[in-house]
């Protein structure tokens, strides 16, 4: 006869349901972070210039914004609820579990909020974008031919 893996009931029934969905959805929303990121794009233009103009993209942003943070919020409660229950499996003691529970809803809770800060209220750095163009556009000196400086260029 095989152990139950299916709890009974209450906060650990919606806790065992929540893995299983979270986990699906986390396959699907990384994989299509995967596709979008490593085969429609190159790896070498993933950059500062390449998020931010995909999160201020008026008709697109939105999306993107919701995508990302949906993806980290699944990824941190998925994960720490994982840490808690094979924790739960070895801190027998209520007063040991107590703060174990503390120390994880903690982090998860900062995690989440770094995340949604940095997402929700990020704001794009035009300067700094125009200064990375102008970087991109400027002539490049061919390897091996010497600067005005009479340096040759390390590449």
């Amino acid at each position: 006869m095989g152990r139950r893996v299916k709890p009974a009931g209450g906060f650990e029934l919606s806790a065992w349901y929540f893995m299983r969905i979270s986990g699906l959805v986390l396959v699907f929303l990384s994989l299509g972070h995967l596709f979008v990121t490593h085969i429609l794009n190159n790896v070498e233009n993933i950059n500062y210039y390449f998020v931010a103009s995909r999160w201020a993209n008026p008709k697109t942003g939105v999306f993107w914004r919701l995508w990302d943070l949906t993806m980290i919020n699944l990824a941190v409660l998925h994960g720490l609820n994982g840490l808690r229950q094979v924790l739960d499996e070895y801190v027998v003691g209520p007063g040991r579990r107590v703060i174990a529970h503390t120390l994880i809803w903690s982090a998860a809770t900062l995690l989440i909020g770094i995340g949604t800060y940095a997402i929700l209220l990020f704001q794009k750095d035009e300067k700094y974008l125009e200064e990375w163009k102008s970087k991109q556009t400027s002539p490049v000196v061919a390897q091996g031919s010497a600067t005005p400086s009479g340096t040759v260029p390390v590449r």
